[in-house]
């Protein structure tokens, strides 16, 4: 459990930043920046390849939502490096709405994982 509420500690706060600061700016994404979202996949990918191997956890308890987050990362890396052009255009031909459910979603998850990272132990007992 320790592990989980470490790893949440830095996803939790990371997703927040990455959704919100990418929603305000959704406007960088129209201006064809593929070599851009590659860079941001290469991030992604080895961002979520390093949460899945120091945590991949299958238990029915909320540490399951660090490894889920790690293998979305992953796919989301992969989709940006191998198909750049193919984010891009979805990016241009998104509504405002739809552009910002994907983000609010996530930063859901980033406010779980931190509130989960932060919180005390679930048997009553404060973390030292």
């Amino acid at each position: 459990m320790a592990d989980s509420k470490y790893i949440a500690g830095l996803v939790g706060p990371t997703i927040i930043a990455v959704t919100v600061s990418e929603a305000i700016n959704v406007h960088i994404w129209a201006n064809n920046i593929a070599p851009v979202i590659y860079l941001n996949g290469s991030i992604l990918f080895v961002a979520g390849l390093s949460i899945v191997r120091a945590h991949n956890h299958w238990i029915r308890s909320w540490p399951v939502m660090v490894t889920v987050v790690g293998w979305f990362v992953i796919l989301l890396g992969l989709f940006r490096m191998f198909a750049p052009e193919l984010f891009l255009r979805g990016v241009q031909n998104t509504s405002t709405s739809a552009a910002f459910a994907g983000p609010m979603i996530l930063s859901a998850i980033g406010v779980f994982l931190t509130f989960k990272a932060y919180s005390r132990e679930d048997s009553g007992t404060a973390v030292r």
